[in-house]
């Protein structure tokens, strides 16, 4: 005679599931759903917060053998699903489609931030997000021929139609500007412009909308956060002294205006050598990583200065998704889902947890 199995058991034995990011087991948080019993086979769905989970892997195969261990149990079905949580911000009709807005931002020019942008926002999207990316750099628009879309935008319904390229939707001042005239604007018209480009294109359903700013702090990244509700920031930079002293300045600027550090990210951390694989640090060492210990702030990952990043980048086609089984794509993976793991921690903090008491 078969040993019933019942629900009450497989919650029971799941709660010795944690999340090691949120710090609390997945039946807590509402993760399990769809619980099926047919005689010795059990089956059941894991809703994450976000499809780049880190732990996605890890968390299904606990929870496979957590069931596993139940008498009577033959068969185990799990199933890995996510629901992306939206940032809790003052209710604004500008963007209702879009549930987190994460600026990517730097204190100088020069140090890699689109090409981050890029390989990040497309990681995402390869990792089953519905994603979008806003080139609000009007000094020097580059995300057009980072995806290989150069040329104008079109409008349809008196809305801007954004490109699509890699898995995900995009805007860039870029498509302002006729060839390579430059955008000479003044505070205002910067801020029209970066207000457009967030109300006036048809975004549609996204999970995330990543928005690369222009190098330092001034009116876009004002404009930014009195428009939209951010689900926070990344920092872009370079191990060196200089780069990260001009960092701290945007960094700053970000806190002072109520925007989360979503972590840091170091990027030309080191160069390793085609011929003897010896690493050069040639901006100095650790120093985003030492930065971030210090501030209390995450610290996503360090990115290594790559011909091929380069090369991919110029050809429009980053290289996450054009050399995905590379070295440098993998870091990029790495750091986009931790970053993921960052977003799906400062919304949960943001949210008071119901706590229901069981009867005695």
């Amino acid at each position: 005679m078969p040993i019933e199995i019942s629900d009450a058991q497989v919650l029971e034995a799941l709660k010795s599931v944690q999340d090691p990011d949120l710090h609390k087991d997945i039946v807590s948080l509402g993760f399990i759903q769809n619980l099926r019993i047919c005689e010795g086979t059990v089956a059941f769905d894991i809703n994450l917060t976000t499809p780049a989970c880190p732990v996605k892997e890890l968390l299904q195969s606990q929870a496979r053998d957590a069931v596993a261990a139940i008498p009577g149990v033959e068969q185990v079905n799990v199933t890995m699903k996510a629901e992306v949580k939206a940032t809790k911000g003052p209710d604004t009709a500008a963007l209702k489609g879009v549930k987190n807005i994460v600026a990517i931002g730097s204190g100088k020019g020069g140090v890699g931030k689109s090409t981050v942008a890029a390989n990040i926002a497309v990681a995402f999207a390869m990792d089953g997000a519905k994603v979008g990316l806003l080139d609000a750099d009007i000094y020097g628009p580059s995300i057009p021929i980072m995806m290989g879309q150069p040329g104008e935008t079109l409008i349809r319904d008196n809305l801007i139609q954004p490109k699509v390229a890699h898995g995900i939707k995009f805007m860039s001042m870029g498509f302002f500007a006729q060839g390579d005239q430059p955008l000479i604007w003044r505070g205002p018209m910067a801020h029209r412009a970066v207000e457009q480009c967030l109300t006036d294109v048809e975004w549609g359903d996204l999970d995330y909308l990543f928005v690369d700013l222009p190098p330092g702090t001034g009116d876009v990244h004002l404009t930014l956060v009195q428009t939209v509700p951010l689900a926070g920031a990344v920092i872009v930079s370079t191990p060196q002294d200089l780069g990260l002293t001009i960092s701290k300045k945007t960094l700053r600027m970000l806190q002072e205006t109520n925007v989360k550090i979503l972590g840091i990210v170091e990027n030309m951390s080191y160069y390793l050598c085609t011929h003897c694989n010896e690493r050069e640090n040639i901006f100095g060492r650790g120093g985003a990583k030492d930065a971030s210990l210090k501030m209390g702030i995450p610290f996503l990952g360090e990115i290594p200065l790559d011909t091929a990043i380069r090369k991919n980048s110029d050809g429009g086609a980053p290289i996450v998704i054009s050399e995905p089984k590379s070295a440098s794509a993998k870091i990029y993976r790495d750091i986009a889902r931790a970053l993921a793991a960052q977003i799906s921690i400062a919304n949960f903090n943001s949210v008071k947890l119901e706590v229901v008491e069981e009867p005695a």
